[in-house]
């Protein structure tokens, strides 16, 4: 089957690089990243993949909370119920 795409010129340049590089045709190369997204695409993502772009993104600047995380939640759960 033919498909017909239209792309800005830049992004038809940088396929043409990208295609020479790997000594493919540019079909050759769209076929093969198309058949790419789809394999990746039908993969079933696990929670880590879908937030492994947020985990340790923000740090407590504490590094005991491993270690002390007992003492801690019963200091934050004392000072709730003390209304401070």
């Amino acid at each position: 089957m033919a498909i017909s795409l239209r792309l800005e010129r830049e992004l038809e340049r940088t396929l043409d690089r990208c295609a020479r590089s790997e000594g493919k045709s540019k079909s050759e190369l769209i076929r093969s990243l198309i058949s790419d997204f789809i394999a990746q695409q039908s993969k079933p993502t696990t929670p880590w993949e879908l937030g492994k772009n947020l985990f340790g993104l923000y740090g407590s600047g504490k590094g005991n909370l491993s270690v002390d995380r007992k003492k801690i939640l019963k200091e934050k759960l004392h000072a709730k119920k003390s209304g401070c």
